[in-house]
């Protein structure tokens, strides 16, 4: 077996394994099935290729991988949950906080128009251009700088997405978002973590959603000014 047939075949698994862990978590998550579109954006990025070449023979395993730098990539259970529940769409312009090696914006670049990208680490994201680069991924853009601000140059966003928690939703971000928008995010102290939503309604209300509990890097540089509420 070649090695791109050897990484389809991993990435089935790694979709099935999803799967399975999707129905499990079903009563705390409101639903046990991905949407088609978030499997087929998961079936079609090649993990392996954001991941250092050291840890590729596990990239397709079910749990997060060291990426450098003291950070990790996400399990894939928790990327495509967290993509199925940010509900991005094609015509939608999308923020996410925290590129990593940038294969969460590799999987949203599937599903919507735009994806804006802020990574405090600078050499993180210089590594993550390469990559989509390489992969030809051209509706991503990636700058180095504190996600709690934003990217207030292309706001407002139809959707946000955080991978790094902060304690308190930055009230930068829910500026940023737009009327009738939606984050999702995990949020809380290091060792009470919660992935939630924050929908923005028409009117320009903001409610929130705690689902289950969730453990990722805490956010850099975060602001301490909005509740939880």
């Amino acid at each position: 077996m070649d090695k791109d047939t050897e990484y389809q075949t991993q990435r089935q698994a790694m979709i099935e394994a999803i799967d399975l862990h999707m129905r499990s978590a079903a009563e705390q998550v409101g639903g046990g099935s991905l949407s088609p579109t978030v499997i087929a954006a998961m079936g079609d990025v090649p993990r392996h290729e954001f991941v250092p070449v050291e840890m590729r023979s596990y990239a397709y395993l079910d749990q997060p991988l060291p990426i450098g730098c003291d950070k990790t990539i996400s399990q894939p259970f928790i990327v495509a949950l967290m993509t199925h529940l940010l509900d991005a769409r094609p015509e939608h312009t999308v923020l996410e906080i925290g590129t990593g090696l940038g294969y969460q914006a590799a999987v949203l670049s599937r599903l919507a128009k735009k994806v804006y990208s802020v990574e405090v680490i600078e050499e993180l994201a210089k590594r993550a251009r390469g990559r989509l680069k390489r992969l030809k991924i051209v509706n991503v853009d990636i700058r180095a700088g504190d996600g709690a601000q934003g990217w207030p140059e292309y706001a407002p966003f139809d959707r946000i997405m955080m991978t790094a928690a902060p304690q308190l939703i930055p009230s930068a971000l829910l500026v940023q978002l737009k009327k009738g928008g939606r984050m999702v995010l995990p949020a809380g102290i290091a060792d009470d973590q919660k992935l939630m939503i924050v929908d923005k309604n028409e009117q320009g209300r903001i409610q929130t959603r705690e689902l289950l509990s969730v453990r990722f890097s805490e956010l850099e540089g975060e602001e301490r000014e909005q509740p939880l509420s």
